[in-house]
């Protein structure tokens, strides 16, 4: 799957992207009809030191996702936002097969 990747106010180096990379692609394992995938990072001017947010969006036929974290590190932002987006496509796809059963 492609990710579209978009750090705003900062340059992501090349190991972010490589990690944030490998973990949508996980996604594919749950369900293999996604369509997109598009990832913002951004850095806040806060002083909190969680002020690190991670938004991805995920494209599906019919339906979109959208997860957003703020977190003290980009990588543990899109650990937990990986897994609500694992979630959410899980109890999608539930609800399409309980509508094939039907």
């Amino acid at each position: 799957m492609k990710v579209n990747t978009q750090s705003v106010n900062f340059t992501a180096d090349k190991k972010l992207i490589d990690f944030i990379q490998k973990r949508m692609d996980k996604l594919d394992l749950f369900y293999d009809k996604i369509i997109q995938s598009d990832v913002y990072l951004k850095v806040e001017n806060t002083s909190d030191k969680e002020n690190k947010v991670f938004e991805a969006k995920v494209s599906v036929p019919g339906d979109s996702f959208i997860v957003k974290k703020q977190c003290k590190t980009f990588e543990e932002g899109a650990d937990i936002a990986i897994a609500s987006l694992e979630r959410q496509i899980k109890k999608r796809k539930q609800k399409l097969r309980a509508r094939t059963k039907v």
